[in-house]
């Protein structure tokens, strides 16, 4: 069993990409992964901004990334980018936080148009902190993420089918990165 971070990057409280994340948590439980929820926008702005390493909230943040196994990185695309407040993030952050650990990013937007972000932004920064593996990201159209009666989150069927193997691909990194390394015969 891993531990998997899943940090979302949204700024909003009403998120979509938090949605998003919370039923891909619940698919990684569903694995077999132990999964930790974190919102980026819970952390004090201030300690945040000023990149403050002694204050507890952030120093327990940068712990988190210590101890995971794996980070689901969610954020909203804005102007063709990921999120003002994840990038902050990522800046306080240690250069090497996500060194062997594997990747899973993901995107939400209100057009096709910024499908790119997650491969042409989010990815190089992911890439230059060390990540392990990388998987393969995806992007999803924030009107295929809605809210049912009951409050619980309802995902586009077919983006739900899409998004399942992505998921999947991203536990079996998982699963790979914590199996022992195999003996060498001896000879």
């Amino acid at each position: 069993m891993a531990t998997v971070l899943s940090v979302s990057g949204s700024p909003s409280a009403t998120s979509r990409t938090t949605r998003l994340l919370r039923h891909v948590d619940a698919r990684l439980a569903e694995l077999g992964h132990h999964v930790v929820p974190f919102e980026v926008r819970s952390l004090p702005a201030h300690a945040l901004l000023s990149a403050d390493l002694s204050h507890p909230e952030i120093a327990a943040a940068l712990e988190l990334f210590a101890e995971a196994d794996g980070v689901v990185i969610g954020t909203p695309v804005y102007k063709a980018a990921y999120s003002g407040l994840l990038k902050t993030l990522l800046d306080v952050l240690p250069q090497y936080a996500l060194r062997d650990k594997a990747v899973l990013p993901l995107a939400t937007g209100g057009s096709t148009a910024h499908v790119l972000a997650v491969d042409y932004a989010l990815r190089p920064v992911l890439s230059s902190m060390g990540a392990g593996h990388i998987t393969q990201g995806w992007f999803v159209l924030d009107r295929h993420i809605t809210v049912r009666e009951d409050g619980t989150t309802a995902i586009e069927p077919e983006t739900e089918l899409l998004l399942g193997p992505v998921v999947d691909a991203f536990a079996d990194a998982l699963d790979r990165r914590a199996a022992p390394a195999p003996a060498l015969a001896s000879s």
